[in-house]
């Protein structure tokens, strides 16, 4: 009996009573021995087959228990062995499926058209508003602007997803940033929220927080021994205390990269940096890796390829001697020059070691030039427009290559209003030294102009030694002679009018330039001073020799960045032979684009006298009708201000200058314009537009002046 009010103990754990008996099954256990006793033999050989096994005796069937009595009829059932008829019969076959299938060439592929779904049609983009904070202290906002994956987006994007990946790209975008300047500790985060009231319009938000900007606690370069030593630690532009800035040590390690193969090393190779950072110093300590490779000196020439030029040739461009110290600057020379002659399609210039020491212990090294033919024939051409010289208009065709090595062909034609010309001309570059040319012409000129009406042939010959825009030389030359047989009308005082007469002149002209400043056709510093004299003989009923001189100086003086000051003097002066005895083409004169701009091209100087012409039916005479005369003596003066701004510029100008009829040019009478200028400059030169007007103009000249060409007046 249980007391009253408790409950029996129940579970695993609960007490048994000392009374109850232990359980007992109905199925005694085996003794073990009985067991051993029951298994079959087993054989040693595992490759025996096995013994079939015995057949079961059938278990003896228990009686069914009230609850599986009501399935024992359909187990029954289902246990029953199948018994012909006693299924239905099958139903007749389709005869459609008994016919073969249709050939796969005829089979229609297109998709069944359905309903649209609703759900996947045009959806109204979603727009954001994206914002970025943390970064302006640190100068990226811009950068970080114009990297955005939401900024790119433009505002609008397909779904809510697209924005939020977005903005994780942005997230990360920010980090990178960050490290970019030192900020290894920067964290940055992106929420997307909707803006309230409009839960159409979604707003992105990328917050970064720098933290701790990391510097150089210390530099390391490995690297072997170098002359003059710690070559490399000195062109490693990196000192304890700098950010760890990438475009900074990126910088420094390009500069031993460019620095030294100028000093000798032409086959350094910069290593991959270490950085090990202090967090809670906040430095880092930089180790750099640098193999030098062997000192070098220059050695030979080779060459490999087409051969557009033979060995000879090659080694007239070289700037630099055998066994001089190797400097990378000499080697991209070598390769410009070549590719400014215009034969190559393809050119490289690279050095190779040979194992060779020389005698101050340098290695010697080889350069190879490996060459690839191109295209020796080119058309070429200019047009321009003068107040005076009306349009001009010239073509040329040349064949660089006709008479190798450089031995050009040269075709020129002048088409303009007031000249016409053809020529033939022969020109060797690069003659037996580097940017020495040679070259012969032939030419047939007409040229109309106030001043003169001239039928011109001549013949002439040149040696000059140039600059050129790869290499701009302080001191240049040029020598040769000129035959010059020309008919032209010259004014007759003793006729009191025009007349034709030919000239025959033999002239040796000579050149010599000084020359400072810092480009051939935008000089922007420095100076230049030219000098030119021509002996000559004219043949016109008398042989009388006389001398042609002509001075100029320019200089230009940077202001700032944007603004040059430049300035230009020059006179002229022919002795000798009096004027009306030299041919009006070889006359001075004054006034035009190059000379004084305002003034018409050529009318500075003496005038025809106004006896000369006839008068109107009113007695009047114009005198823009006078003729010049030219004189044997010019003096000219120019000031600008170039101001630039990008790719274009403005200059206002000043000019002055006349020609004399006396040998030595005066300072009196001297003839002003002033005038504005615009400047479009191109990566060939500065395309040049001058407008100017005459300050102090004689009877008769124009008011207005326009000059179109290429290049700085001066």
């Amino acid at each position: 009996m249980q007391k009253p009010g408790t409950a029996p103990a129940q579970g695993p754990d609960s007490p048994r009573p000392a009374d109850a008996a232990p359980a007992t099954d109905s199925t005694a256990i085996i003794p073990e021995a009985e067991f051993d006793a029951a298994l079959p033999p087993l054989s040693g050989d595992l490759d025996a087959p096995l013994e079939p096994m015995p057949a079961d005796p059938a278990p003896p069937s228990a009686p069914p228990s009230p609850a599986d009595s009501s399935q024992a009829p359909a187990q029954a059932a289902a246990q029953q062995p199948i018994t012909p008829g006693a299924l239905p019969p099958a139903p007749p076959q389709d005869p459609q499926l008994a016919q073969p299938l249709e050939p796969l060439s005829s089979f229609n592929s297109a998709p069944l058209q359905t309903v649209a779904d609703p759900a996947k049609g045009d959806q109204p983009d979603v727009r954001y508003a994206s914002e970025v904070k943390g970064l302006d202290p640190l100068g990226l906002t811009d950068e970080f602007d114009s990297l955005s994956a939401l900024k790119k987006g433009g505002g609008k994007a397909d779904n809510a997803t697209q924005v939020s990946a977005r903005a994780r790209e942005d997230e990360q975008l920010a980090l990178r940033l960050m490290k970019s300047l030192g900020y290894y500790d920067g964290t940055a985060v992106a929420t997307v929220d909707t803006v309230a009231g409009t839960p159409a319009t979604l707003r992105a938000l990328v917050t970064a927080t720098p933290g701790q900007q990391y510097k150089l606690g210390s530099v390391t370069v490995k690297a072997d021994a170098t002359q003059p030593p710690e070559l490399v630690r000195r062109e490693l532009p990196l000192k304890v205390g700098d950010p760890i800035e990438a475009a900074r040590i990126q910088g420094a390690e390009a500069n031993v990269s460019l620095r030294l193969p100028q000093q000798g090393y032409p086959f350094v190779k910069v290593g991959e940096r270490d950085v090990l950072l202090d967090e809670q110093a906040g430095k880092g300590d930089y180790t750099l890796p640098v193999d030098t490779g062997p000192r070098s000196s220059f050695g030979k020439l080779r060459s490999e390829g087409e051969p557009v030029f033979d060995l000879e040739h090659l080694n007239v461009f070289p700037r630099f001697d055998q066994g001089q110290l190797y400097d990378a600057r000499l080697t991209d020379d070598l390769r410009e020059a070549l590719v400014a002659t215009g034969l190559f399609n393809g050119v490289g210039v690279e050095p190779v070691r040979t194992g060779v020491t020389a005698a101050d212990g340098t290695e010697q090294v080889d350069l190879l030039v490996r060459q690839t033919r191109g295209p020796a024939k080119s058309l070429s051409g200019s047009v321009g427009y003068n107040t005076g010289e009306g349009v001009k208009a010239e073509a040329n065709f040349t064949n660089r290559n006709r008479f190798p090595p450089e031995g050009a062909l040269i075709l020129g034609v002048i088409a303009g209003t007031q000249q016409q010309g053809l020529s033939v001309g022969l020109r060797r570059q690069n003659a037996g030294k580097r940017d020495r040319t040679v070259s012969l012409l032939a030419s047939a000129n007409h040229s109309s102009y106030d001043a003169f009406d001239a039928f011109t042939g001549t013949l002439s010959g040149r040696v000059s030694y140039d600059s050129t825009p790869i290499w701009q030389k302080r001191f240049t030359y040029a020598y040769g002679f000129e035959l010059v047989g020309t008919n032209e009308s010259v004014f007759d005082f003793d006729k009191f009018d025009r007349d034709r007469r030919t000239y025959g002149v033999v002239a040796l002209p000579g050149q010599v330039l000084f020359d400072t400043s810092d480009d051939l056709l935008n000089p922007t510093r420095g100076y230049r001073v030219k000098l030119n004299v021509s002996p000559e003989v004219s043949v016109s009923g008398q042989t009388k020799p006389y001398a042609r001189t002509l001075i100029e100086g320019t200089a230009y003086y940077p202001v700032s960045d944007r603004l040059v000051i430049a300035g230009r003097a020059r006179a002229g002066s022919i002795f000798g032979i009096a004027r009306d005895d030299i041919a009006p083409s070889r006359r001075y004169y004054g006034g035009g684009g190059g000379s004084v701009r305002g003034y018409g091209f050529q009318r500075l100087g003496p005038l025809e006298p106004v006896a000369s012409l006839t008068p109107d039916s009113s007695g009047n005479v114009d005198r823009a009708d006078l003729r010049p005369l030219g004189g044997r003596s010019i003096n000219e003066f120019a000031l600008e201000a170039r101001y630039r701004f990008g790719n274009f510029g403005i200059v206002p100008f000043v000019d002055a200058g006349n020609a004399y009829e006396s040998s030595l040019p005066k300072g009196s009478d001297l003839r002003i314009g002033a005038g504005i200028g615009g400047r479009f400059y191109t990566n060939f030169g500065p395309l040049r537009v001058d407008v100017a007007t005459p300050l102090n103009p004689r009877e008769g000249d124009g008011k207005i002046a326009l000059y179109i060409s290429i290049g700085q007046a001066f």
